[in-house]
């Protein structure tokens, strides 16, 4: 069955997966279909987004930040969510849907570790079967968050092969899917993947944009001159964009990792450096080799490591509605000191990435400026492996 017109941005998206799964999908699409024109499921999505969740995250002055930057900031404080990070969005609406279909045990793939803990909170609210597919390599890096999902009653897969990071634990994930499909769901956690699942997602974090919206606008009268957010597969800066690209004044930016240098082969920046092709399941902006083999993505952060990009940033980019920068681990890594130390924020060096990006637009800004900045994720899960790159510096 071809994709349908819906299943792509431009040319970017629909389903190159075995045929195996096609039919998966189709149930995948009719079901989130129904379910999102269902004000019993919508009402009860909502419900928990509030009573559970804590929405809406708030919208906090950055006032030292901006006296820094040279325009007023705004934090949206997807941080201060349950769990610490906006992947708990998406987690919760997938886990609702999966019961609509009838299936009780979920899968997922995790890099930094919070969509895993995610996932394995709302399989711990609604007491279904949670595997979490997660690389050897993260899973050193983010011990906080395994011990979480394994508390939360996650059976936590380590991935051995490959990189060992986010895109080997997305290949393990799709595996066990394609061999348990009829009884299992799979909750890919950000904007990637074959058709539905970057709408669907997109979707389920587009509460992000539009409470952002809505807040912006009573507290300052008028939209952002730039929204700006980190971007690996994209999902926090898919869910804040998309409340405002049909605004062409307010300027979307996203930033993705630079590793070492974007002239190292050591970066994770698909839009950056990358080309069409296909991985798992969706044709987009990869990082390649010059034989057209997946090439090896790096960050300093985990949930920036992966050689890939959702389809519609793919799009986004090359219809030139958003912009997409990058940025290096070293000043990653100090812009999680200088928020932390401006605001008291500290930010998951995801997040890192879109700070640093701000710290570096100093002096293009004019003070009537108001940018929005998505902090994704708090930096708890960072704070020991931060100390001891520290430590190794001194």
């Amino acid at each position: 069955m071809l994709p349908k017109a819906t299943d792509r941005f431009g040319e970017f998206g629909g389903r190159y997966v075995p045929e195996t799964l096609i039919p998966a999908l189709d149930e995948l699409e009719f079901a989130f279909d129904a379910a999102m024109s269902d004000p019993d499921f919508v009402r009860t999505y909502a419900d928990l987004l509030r009573d559970y969740v804590g929405r809406p995250s708030p919208l906090s002055d950055a006032p030292r930040l901006s006296e820094r930057v040279g325009a007023k900031v705004y934090l949206k404080r997807e941080d201060l969510n349950h769990t610490g990070a906006h992947k708990i969005n998406n987690a919760l609406g997938q886990a609702l849907l999966a019961m609509r279909m009838g299936k009780r045990r979920i899968i997922a793939e995790t890099g930094a570790g919070q969509h895993g803990v995610a996932a394995a909170t709302a399989c711990a609210r609604f007491g279904l079967e949670c595997v979490v597919y997660m690389g050897e390599t993260d899973m050193e890096r983010q011990e906080l968050n395994v011990f979480r999902m394994r508390l939360m009653g996650a059976t936590v897969v380590p991935v051995s092969s490959g990189t060992r990071t986010l895109k080997d634990a997305t290949t393990e994930a799709i595996r066990d899917w394609v061999t348990n499909v009829e009884t299992t769901h799979y909750i890919i956690g950000s904007v990637v993947g074959p058709a539905p699942y970057p709408r669907m997602v997109r979707d389920l974090q587009s509460v992000i944009g539009r409470e952002a919206r809505e807040q912006m606008l009573a507290r300052t009268g008028g939209l952002p001159t730039a929204v700006v957010a980190c971007v690996g597969g994209g999902s926090n800066a898919m869910g804040i964009f998309h409340a405002f690209v049909d605004d062409a004044a307010v300027r979307l930016v996203g930033v993705e990792a630079a590793g070492e240098g974007l002239n190292t082969e050591h970066h994770s920046a698909s839009l950056s450096r990358g080309r069409p092709g296909v991985l798992h399941g969706a044709l987009s902006y990869l990082l390649q080799d010059k034989n057209g083999q997946v090439h090896p993505a790096h960050s300093i952060s985990a949930g920036l490591d992966y050689p890939g990009v959702g389809p519609e940033h793919s799009f986004l980019h090359d219809s030139k509605r958003a912009e997409y920068a990058a940025v290096t681990d070293s000043a990653a890594l100090e812009a999680f000191g200088v928020l932390s130390r401006l605001e008291g924020v500290i930010p998951a060096l995801e997040t890192s990435h879109a700070v640093a990006w701000l710290l570096d637009s100093v002096g293009t800004w004019s003070p009537s400026d108001k940018v929005l900045l998505c902090v994704s994720g708090r930096g708890d899960k960072d704070v020991a492996q931060v100390r001891a790159m520290q430590g190794n510096a001194r």
